[in-house]
């Protein structure tokens, strides 16, 4: 398991020793454990329950190691000179702009020095120990958790946060001074790795130190930071890594990630800390009538601010942005007794995120209405009460969440669920017994991309010129890519090189070239610039600022067209969002209804308003999918009527009348009902799959039936259930025996199906663009400029057009399937949904709707427009509905 030193507390020097005790604090097993790692030269992984200090113990080498070697001496340093020995260099978009005048750096007051002699007597650089976290926010709260203990024990250490938020002329500072212990983001290191003095700023570096680990690993951002995990080994040999999580489902996979891979490489060494309290976790049972389809939890907001009244500080967590808008609006409407709510999500405003933070930390909050933003593991003390509104989608995920109430390992975390419709309910009891059962759906390893190979390699080159074979080997160390065929790497090299047989021709697309040595370097310096500002996995939709100014300023503004007014900067919202107002309308964001006024350049100019019917913005990529795990757990309680009992009576009731009014779905059977509604002929079925493996099967169905000749008109699908309608009688045509429900869900549907969809489906045009952007094909980011999207979808769409006809094969083209694949289609998990009911599937005609259709057909041309009049409206169709499935 692990290489521990022995668990006294006589392991620790006296000043921690001291320190621990003055807290009234017994160093734990665990946090000796990495001590005992780290003296062996060991990685290690620790898994380890919220509120067990695995956050300090991922630390405890590091200062230890630092108290010993200063002797409580500061480190010497010398302080660069004035003004910044290097010209300016732009960055990406979590790093904004490096370049301009730099701090002075060093010690207070040291005078200037020639640069010359600065770059001959600058010392080793001090970093000892990198510190990477998902998010921006968990960096800034772990340091300031972290200088807590520097600032008691009076220890000799420089701590410093780098992320999208720190101001250049500190990250400016950090190349040339930097701190001891520095905690940023994975976007920031590949940054750092792409300058030319990379090799002198991570020469000295002892540790990397990966937390929440299991949320790096998983996505393509996970992909880079392997790769920059074996830059960094190949700078600083002898590199140790710990990886901190607390939630895991095969930690093989994560031991993996943190050693070099290669033949008979060994595992990273495991520590798991003991468990601590067991979770208090339950399911709200409302007062009100629960709807049969709805996303907003609407009928539980007075139970939901009742919660929040009888406790402290609650954390109400949503599954998207959009969600956290709304409810947050809806609760301020009925504050009457005006508690202190906030707002917190990705999207707004780094001052107002800070602000909530900070206002958390201090205890002057009653509640936070927030996202996956507040995820992960930020340690805010008095939180006692999790809420989460809607269903979990994950166990994991909900663990996370749980997580971050009552941060004390011997006492239990609080948390209640609030389904938002009947379906959710059954998925939050699947999700509790997992909680129980201490169940973890952490999605499994997965193969490095392609297009992220791309964008490292030409990284590398702006660092310093590079040799094809040494890298290759570099890259295969990395877990993601250790498998990466050789004929894979080169085929990367040469797109980096030429853009590819196709686009050879094109000189914008040649961003390396090769020296007389051999060597791979940069072409020339411009293409470094956009590199630095491009860096990053994360393709998100064209955003734009939102400016609070007066409505007679900004009318002005909108006629005048360039001129600018001041007004405070609210956050961002998506391009598109805005493209379907009109001055006039209005919206909620950032907790105010807003009315839009004017768009200028890349701002769009408001004034408060009060509107009693605003939209709600709508941001993409906005639904987690249901994990395999929850969707068996779902399947399971259907088919098994004696569980219900611990369900809501009036979700019993409505299991039961779909029990007597058409059949329920098995376990492990694909249940199809066809009826005719409205003069339309539907057919749905209830694979329980998620909505991203609906969709796919929606599409394909629609195909096959269009070849029977059987005039499918569209289709809907929600998480749990898809829903096909047409002109056809579908089940007439099954009963006569002219459709075979067996051939129409054949799995042979993901081959010649699939392929000839997706080479008319706008679908991978779109993934192709996010493909070409993240390899460095098109950069969204120029110095000086920045395309909008609809300038980036006309240059890749002719692309991709250009490489369908004449490279097929092309690198792009290949990590656009794969993504699609994996991840808009779910095609894995389709796959073996379909073999699972090969020869299950069961017909069940009917003369009307069934109760368990109801839902997914109240999806059909529903808009992401909220409030009380959507949902008037949805009630009153859901009514009628809810009449024929009763009969």
């Amino acid at each position: 398991m692990s290489h521990a030193a022995p668990r006294a507390e006589a392991a620790l020097p006296p000043a921690f020793r001291q320190w621990f005790r003055a807290r009234g604090w017994t160093p734990r097993a665990h946090q000796l454990d990495l001590l005992g790692a780290a003296a062996a030269g060991r990685s290690v992984l620790l898994i380890a329950p919220t509120g067990a200090g695995k956050t300090l113990a991922g630390f405890l080498p590091t200062l230890v190691e630092l108290s010993a070697a200063r002797g409580g001496k500061p480190a010497r340093r010398i302080a660069p000179p004035k003004p910044a020995p290097v010209p300016p260099s732009p960055a990406g978009k979590e790093g904004g702009k490096e370049g301009g005048k730099a701090g002075a750096g060093g010690e207070e007051g040291a005078a200037p020095v020639p640069f010359a002699r600065w770059q001959a007597e600058r010392p080793p650089s001090p970093l000892h120990t990198l510190y990477i976290s998902p998010l921006k926010a968990l960096a800034v709260d772990i340091a300031r958790n972290l200088e807590a203990p520097v600032a008691e024990m009076g220890l000799p250490i420089r701590v410093e946060t780098r992320t999208g938020d720190t101001p250049a002329s500190r990250r400016q500072r950090q190349r040339r001074d930097p701190p001891d212990i520095l905690l940023t983001t994975p976007e920031q290191i590949a940054l750092l790795l792409a300058s030319k003095d990379a090799d002198h700023l991570f020469s000295g570096l002892k540790r990397v130190v990966l937390d929440e680990l299991h949320a790096l690993v998983t996505s393509k951002r996970g992909d880079l930071l392997a790769l920059t995990l074996a830059r960094l080994r190949a700078i600083a040999p002898g590199l140790q890594c710990v990886g901190l999580s607390a939630t895991v489902a095969e930690p093989d996979d994560l031991r993996r990630y943190l050693v070099p891979q290669g033949a008979g490489a060994p595992l990273a060494d495991l520590v798991v800390a003991a468990g601590g309290a067991a979770p208090d976790v339950s399911m709200l049972e409302s007062r009100a009538r629960m709807p049969w389809a709805s996303h907003t939890a609407h009928h539980a907001l007075a139970e939901i601010y009742e919660l929040i009244g009888a406790n402290t500080l609650s954390l109400v967590f949503v599954n998207t942005r959009w969600q956290a808008e709304f409810l947050f609006q809806e609760l301020w409407r009925i504050n009457d007794a005006s508690y202190p709510i906030a707002l917190h999500h990705g999207s707004l405003a780094v001052e107002q995120r800070r602000k909530v933070e900070a206002a958390m930390a201090a205890g002057r909050l009653k509640a936070v209405v927030a996202t996956s933003s507040l995820d992960l593991g930020i340690d805010w003390g008095d939180v006692d009460l999790v809420i989460n509104v809607g269903a979990p989608k994950g166990a994991s995920r909900l663990m996370q969440r749980i997580g971050r109430a009552n941060h004390r390992l011997d006492e239990p975390s609080r948390a209640v669920l609030i389904p938002a419709n009947r379906f959710e309910v059954l998925e939050c009891r699947a999700a509790l017994e997992a909680v129980k059962a201490g169940a973890q759906d952490t999605p499994p390893e997965r193969a490095g991309a392609l297009d992220v190979l791309a964008q490292h390699i030409l990284g590398m080159a702006c660092a310093t010129p590079f040799d094809a074979e040494a890298l290759y080997g570099e890259v295969t160390s990395a877990a993601p890519y250790r498998a990466l065929p050789r004929a894979d790497f080169d085929a990367a090299v040469a797109f980096v090189a030429t853009g590819g047989y196709a686009l050879k021709a094109y000189e914008r697309y040649a961003k390396i070239r090769r020296t007389k040595e051999g060597l791979w370097r940069v072409a020339n310096p411009m293409i470094a610039q956009a590199y630095r500002l491009n860096v990053g996995t994360i393709v998100e939709a064209a955003m734009l600022k939102v400016r609070l100014v007066s409505a007679r300023g900004a009318s002005k503004s909108g006629v005048a067209g360039k001129v600018r007014f001041g007004g405070r900067m609210l956050g961002e919202v998506e391009e598109y969002f805005v493209e379907t107002m009109v001055p006039g309308d209005t919206f909620v964001f950032a907790g105010e209804i807003l009315r839009y006024e004017a768009l200028v350049e890349d701002e769009v100019y408001v004034s408060r308003s009060t509107a009693k019917e605003p939209r709600v913005p709508a941001y993409a990529g906005g639904k987690f999918p249901l994990s395999t795990f929850l969707a068996a757990g779902v399947r399971s309680l259907l088919s098994a009527p004696e569980r219900w009992a611990s369900l809501p009576a009036q979700v019993r009731e409505w299991l039961e009348l779909q029990r007597a009014r058409s059949r329920l779905p098995g376990r492990d059977d694909l249940l199809v009902e066809t009826f005719e509604q409205s003069g339309r002929h539907y057919l749905v079925t209830y694979p329980f799959e998620g909505r991203l493996a609906h969709q796919t099967l929606g599409m394909l169905l629609t195909r096959r039936l269009e070849r029977a000749r059987l005039k499918p008109m569209g289709f809907v699908a929600n998480d749990y259930a898809l829903a096909v309608w047409g002109a056809g009688d579908m089940g007439l045509a099954v009963r006569q025996g002219r459709l075979s429900l067996a051939d129409l869900f054949d799995q042979d549907m993901l081959g010649d199906d699939l392929e000839a969809w997706l080479a008319e489906s706008a679908l991978m045009k779109r993934t192709f663009r996010h493909c070409a952007v993240i390899a460095g094909l098109i950069e969204r980011r120029f110095p000086g400029k920045e395309k909008t999207a609809r300038q980036v979808t006309v240059s890749t769409d002719l692309i991709y057009d250009v490489l369908r006809r004449h490279e097929s094969d092309h690198l792009l083209l290949r990590a656009a399937r794969a993504d699609a694949a994996t991840g808009l289609l779910d095609v894995k998990r389709l796959g073996g949904m379909l073999a699972r009911v090969r020869g299950r599937i069961v017909h069940q005609p009917l003369p009307h709707v069934s109760p368990l259709s109801v839902p997914v057909l109240l999806e059909i041309g529903r808009e992401s427009v909220a409030g009380e009049a959507n949902e008037a409206l949805l009630a009153e169709v859901e009514e009628e509905l809810v009449r024929q499935a009763m009969g």
